[in-house]
């Protein structure tokens, strides 16, 4: 993706908001890991995976194969998962969490981008985790939705835990829009996705929800945003009327991943390499 040189300044907006969130801290400077060249070039999703710990797995932009890479903390990749009867148009983020089966943590691959704002339909596949890399893939269902105020373009899937709705945030307004695909989300008709208002920000990559669903990320290209989100809060409550924190972020050649670890310690981000001679998986302990 193209980064415009006024993006910097635009991070900048801030909004009036009720209050700023609980504190909590993280390390200002975050463990480093270097990513093998080559292997890993495109990142744009990254999702702690509850299956086989130690690992990250991770979704590479448009254009690149239907698959997923299994991205250890050590740097090393563990292999590569094909996703059948898909392809990757312009997937840009990755989530993880409950869905329609109990007891099964289930894999969102958000194919969201539109660059252009041409496409005007969108979807999310999903598919349960695998237990290994042996192992057989899932089927994969096709979450096709529209939004109801035209095409536009997107990096960022959420996924609420506590209710098993999903969030997507747009990318390119001087301030991005939620939208909400509540569950249970159709798999045989196209949904309009709920417009829930305006956030603060621009240029939006990524984002993600805490395990327990009770603190949310943003990432920019240039900053992270947190909020705390208290029993019983709506999400669009949580994120429009309490003001974000900013969180310790290390400029990182194109940063469009970021996850919380899958025991909710802290977060990892990952970047595109762009024009950088490899990239370094990230993370950034709570304390």
């Amino acid at each position: 993706m193209h980064i415009p040189s006024f993006v910097a300044c635009s991070m900048l907006l801030i909004a009036a908001c009720d209050s700023p969130t609980p504190t909590v801290q993280f390390s200002t400077e975050p463990t480093m890991t270097k990513v093998d060249p080559g292997q890993i070039d495109e990142a744009s999703g990254i999702a702690d995976s509850r299956t086989m710990v130690g690992a990250l797995w991770v979704e590479q932009d448009g254009g690149n194969p239907a698959e997923l890479a299994l991205l250890g903390y050590d740097g090393k990749l563990r292999g590569k998962l094909a996703i059948p009867n898909t392809t990757n148009r312009d997937w840009e983020d990755l989530t993880s969490g409950p869905g329609p089966q109990a007891n099964v943590n289930y894999l969102y691959i958000a194919e969201i981008g539109d660059n252009n704002a041409q496409y005007g339909q969108y979807a999310v596949y999903r598919l349960p985790e695998p237990k290994n890399m042996t192992d057989a893939t899932g089927p994969v269902e096709r979450i096709q939705y529209k939004y109801p105020d035209g095409a536009r373009d997107a990096e960022t899937l959420m996924l609420d835990p506590q209710t098993k709705d999903l969030y997507v945030v747009s990318k390119r307004e001087a301030k991005v829009h939620l939208y909400r695909l509540p569950y249970p989300q159709s798999t045989t008709e196209v949904m309009t996705a709920e417009a829930l208002g305006e956030l603060p920000y621009t240029y939006v990559t990524g984002g993600g929800f805490s395990s327990d669903g009770s603190e949310i990320l943003l990432r920019t290209y240039a900053g992270v945003y947190y909020w705390s989100r208290t029993k019983g809060q709506s999400v669009a409550d949580a994120m429009q009327r309490t003001a974000a924190r900013d969180l310790p972020y290390r400029i990182e050649p194109q940063g469009e991943a970021i996850c919380f670890d899958r025991d909710n310690k802290g977060y990892f981000t990952l970047s595109e390499k762009a024009s950088a001679p490899n990239v370094t998986l990230n993370y950034y302990a709570k304390r």
